[in-house]
């Protein structure tokens, strides 16, 4: 999937989170999270198993996070994607 214009999702509630995506040169995923230090580790993997699931290997992702469960994680950055695709540009 290329990433060919800013894309979001989500919201800042409690237990969700907001993804921004944006077209760059290499990949580099950013991490904000009120739970960093306990998930961190697992928040950093789905981020990777969800932009390895849709081919993104150039992009700028940011994240950031109120505690949202892995499900929402995926379906957030799933989103943005899809929003920021050339599918829909």
């Amino acid at each position: 999937m290329e990433i060919v214009k800013k894309g979001v999702a989500g919201t800042m509630q409690s237990s969700d989170l907001m993804v921004f995506v944006e077209p760059a040169d290499s990949l580099k995923v950013e991490i904000e999270s009120t739970v960093i230090k306990q998930f961190g580790h697992l928040i950093q993997a789905k981020v990777d198993e969800v932009l390895v699931k849709n081919n993104v290997t150039r992009g700028f992702i940011r994240l950031t996070d109120r505690g949202a469960l892995d499900y929402a994680i995926e379906a957030r950055i799933e989103t943005a994607l899809q929003r920021a695709s050339a599918a829909r540009a």
